[in-house]
Formats: C-alpha cells, structure tokens, sequence
C-alpha cells in the first residue's frame, strides 16, 4: 500500500506505471508489450515528465550501450530515497542488462522489487504482484524465449506506425556485440501469425509497419528456406490499405538478390535499406566475425540502387576497433566515399564486458579513435548534405509525423517522413492536418539531416491512420485495444499462405 502523503500517481486505487527504455528498436517494441502488459492488468500510465513519481517505474534495459551497467545503477540511486518515502512503490528491472546480470542487480540495488530477462517479459504483472505479497525481490530469468514480444498485448506509442516483429535472436557471432547471448539464438515467427498481425493493426488505422529483427533478412532460417524474407514483403505487398512497409536491420550476408528484387517490385515496401557496414576494412571485417568482405557490400548496394534509384541507404559503422590501422580506418572512409550514405550512424569502439573483443589486442587509444570518428563524420555529413541536395526540386510526398520537428511551433510548419524516410519539414497547410495524413509538397532547400518544403502543400489525404490518431487523441476517448494475436509458439513456421493477384503476384 501506498502512504498518505507520499506523491504517488494513484488515483481511486489505480496504481500508475512508468517504462524507461534504453537501447535498440527491439527494446522499443518490448516496452510498448510491457505497456500493454500493465495496462491489462490495470495499472494506468503516469503522465508525462513523472520522473520517478510513479508507483511502478521499470527499466528495459540495454548492455550493448556504453558504461550500461553504471547508467542503470545510477538511476536506480536516484529513486532509492523515493522508495524509502514512498513504501508501495515498486521497481522492476528488465531487458538485456538483466538478463546478463541477475542476481547482481538485487545485490547492488536491495530496493529493487523485480529482476526480468529478455526471454520473460510476459511475467512482468506476475512477478510483481508475487514480490508485493512476499515483501522480497522477485528474480526470474528464462534460459529461452516464452512468447514473442508480438503475442502479448501492447500500448503502442503511434496510432499510425507500428513495430511487427518477425524474429528473436540472433545466429552470429560478432566480437564486439553480446546480443546473441542475452536474446539467444534467432527464432522465427509463423508467417500466418505475422501477417495476421499486421492485418489487425491495418484494420486499427496503422498504415506503415516495420518488420523487425536481430538479423531481419535471416528470417527462415529455422526451415532452410532462402526466399523466406522475400516472400513476406510480398505478402505484405498484398495487406489493402498497408501504406508503408519498412525493415531493421538486415545483415549484408543474408540479403539475397530475391530480397532486392522483392523490394522494387513491391509498391508498398518503401525505397530505404539500413545495411550496418561496421568497417571497410577486410581484416577487421575478419576479426568482427562479419561474415562479408568489402566487395561483397558494395555489390549489394550497387544492385539496389540498378533496382530501386532512389533509395535512401544507411548504415552502421564502429571507429577504433580493436587492432584497426591508419590504411584500416581510410579502406572505411573509402566505402563510406563509394557507398555515399544518405545516413550513417558513427560509434566509437568501446570496451563491451562480456564480449571477445574486450579481451583482443591492440585495444586502440582514445585519442586515437576520437580523431578518426571526427574525420569519419566529416566526411558523412559532408555526403549526406550532398545526397539531399538532389532532392531538390522533387516532389514528394509525406507522411506526417508527430513530434519529428521539435521547432515546428516556432517556424509555423509541420514534419513526416518522405518514402525513403527522410525528414522532411513543410509549411502547414490552411487545412487541417493530422499525424497518419499525408501531404504533396515540392523540396525547396536541404540540410545535412533534414529536407524543406517551404511552398504550399499541393495535396493533402487524409487517411484512416489520421483518424486513427483523431480518434486516440480525442478527449474522453478510449485506448486502444492491445493486438493479442496467435499462440506464443517459437521454432519452425508454418509455409506462407498461397498470394494471389495485387502486388505480391508480380
């Protein structure tokens, strides 16, 4: 029970919650589940800027991010004298951090109520209600996956957006990263129960989803089927009234010309690809256990760009990894040259504990990889602000987004999203606009990060995902229902169902 006069969110005996996410886009889509899971069991969300002052407050943690370990444990401090006042107040604990780490949460944080891996999430509401009647920490740790995020209930953060995932896991090896023993290895979703998924968000309003995965385009790697990724974005090609289909993040050993061929000649899927390079250099690729080399990724993206122009191309690259020379680090800054990015996310190498590459020679300086990371972001901004500058003078059309444009109220316009997901700020329009509608505009002028549409909005549509965030955003109106769709069942999917005319036939 909560006391009198601590400041708690309670209201009529509704207990409040708060979710703290730290990390990868699989920890975004395990948050909106452990949303949805509290929310089923009735506790209510706290509002905004709550900071603590809730009577559930959890963290899904990540342990791939620097100094994880001590960002936790830091936030975990600050709410110690909170929890002192306030004895109903109950932390939990989750995601991959707590799955490495277990039972030494508990013993540097005795306050903490709930530890959970990434293997349990669904036993969120259970273990807190046992900790509460025991009056002891609760640690439960799965050694395999129990449901797919997918298969539990949800309260997801966009009314026209959504994350499906389509896989858990991960098959590889990497020396740098210590995903594959927190989440496993890769486990695939039955293509009926994604589809099905989708089906259902598409019939609540969502009009673009992203299919997600450690290692998205192994996905029919449980069945030894190839074509197994290729086959479900053209059967998402066929869900009517799905805008927009997007992907995260493939790995470059997996993407198969059937994937590339699927991407161009299904209208839906949109002309973006984020494909994590890591590094040029053929020895360090090597040493990364990458299992690709430098040509084989440039072919990859020359393909995409024979098959689909003016798709937008991204990626993911570490500065400094172990053992990395001067000619390593410019065979990087050559493909970045040839790749010619529209984005890349820069990372400088830091020590992860538990990973191979923590313990391998020739750990390079900081300074050293402080002055490479500057010279490689150089370069990237320099490629993307000339690769939107050919923007210029195209018109696009947008879907909009909501809180994209953090300056949006000063500057009198709105932002979305472009088919190949830049950012794209606009000029409002006389009539009304919601977040889900899209809108036609003209691209007057290019940032490094950002497009402008500074003229009139030639066309505005208004969409079923707008009324879908009408309708969430409408005072009095209800939540919406989280998706429970299929059993929570991991290993071999079931064939994919038989697509018979729009766009998948072709």
């Amino acid at each position: 029970m909560t006391s009198s006069g601590d400041r708690s969110q309670t209201v009529g005996g509704t207990r409040s919650y708060e979710v703290r996410t730290y990390g990868c886009q699989m920890n975004v889509h395990d948050s909106e589940r452990l949303s949805g899971l509290l929310e089923g069991a009735g506790y209510v969300r706290a509002p905004e800027g709550s900071d603590g002052d809730a009577d559930v407050v959890v963290f899904n943690t990540c342990a791939v991010r620097e100094n994880a370990d001590n960002k936790l444990y830091g936030n975990l401090g600050r709410l110690a004298p909170m929890k002192t006042r306030r004895p109903g107040m109950q932390i939990a604990v989750g995601g991959c951090l707590a799955q490495k780490d277990r039972d030494t949460i508990v013993r540097r944080a005795p306050w903490v109520d709930v530890v959970f891996g990434t293997h349990n999430i669904g036993k969120l509401p259970v273990l807190l209600e046992r900790a509460r009647v025991q009056e002891e920490a609760q640690v439960e740790i799965a050694e395999s996956l129990e449901a797919f995020p997918s298969t539990l209930p949800t309260r997801r953060e966009s009314a026209y957006a959504a994350w499906v995932s389509i896989s858990v896991g991960c098959n590889n090896t990497c020396t740098f990263c210590i995903v594959p023993a927190l989440r496993g290895k890769e486990k695939d979703r039955r293509p009926g129960d994604i589809l099905a998924e989708i089906e259902a968000l598409v019939a609540e309003g969502v009009c673009e989803i992203t299919l997600l995965g450690q290692n998205v385009n192994a996905y029919g790697s449980d069945i030894g089927d190839r074509e197994a990724f290729s086959k479900l974005l053209r059967a998402c090609g066929a869900i009517e009234g799905l805008e927009r289909v997007r992907f995260t993040s493939p790995h470059p050993r997996d993407f198969t010309d059937d994937v590339i061929a699927a991407m161009a000649e299904t209208p839906n899927v949109m002309p973006q690809l984020h494909m994590p390079l890591q590094s040029g250099s053929d020895t360090i690729l090597k040493a990364m256990r990458r299992s690709y080399r430098q040509d084989r990724y440039l072919g990859i993206i020359d393909k995409v760009r024979a098959a689909i122009p003016h798709a937008a191309i991204s990626t993911d690259i570490i500065v400094g990894f172990p053992g990395e020379t001067e000619e390593d680090f410019e065979q990087t800054m050559r493909v970045v040259r040839e790749a010619r990015f529209a984005q890349a996310f820069t990372f400088q190498y830091s020590k992860r504990p538990g990973t191979p590459a923590a313990e391998m020679d020739g750990q390079i300086p900081k300074e050293v990889v402080q002055e490479r990371y500057m010279r490689l972001s150089a370069l990237q901004e320099e490629i993307s602000w000339e690769e939107n500058k050919k923007q210029v003078g195209r018109t696009l059309e947008i879907m909009v987004a909501e809180g994209e444009g953090r300056k949006d109220g000063a500057t009198h316009r709105l932002s979305g999203r472009a088919p190949d997901n830049r950012l794209v700020h606009f000029t409002k329009p006389d009539q009304e606009v919601r977040p889900g509608d899209v809108v036609t505009v003209g691209i007057t002028y290019a940032a490094p990060h950002h497009l402008l549409a500074e003229g009139p909005t030639t066309r505005v549509r208004r969409t079923r995902a707008g009324d879908a965030w009408e309708k969430r955003n409408t005072a009095g109106a209800a939540e919406p229902a989280g998706v429970l769709l299929g059993l929570p069942t991991v290993g071999v999917p079931a064939p994919f169902p038989a697509v018979t005319g729009g766009c998948a036939a072709l």
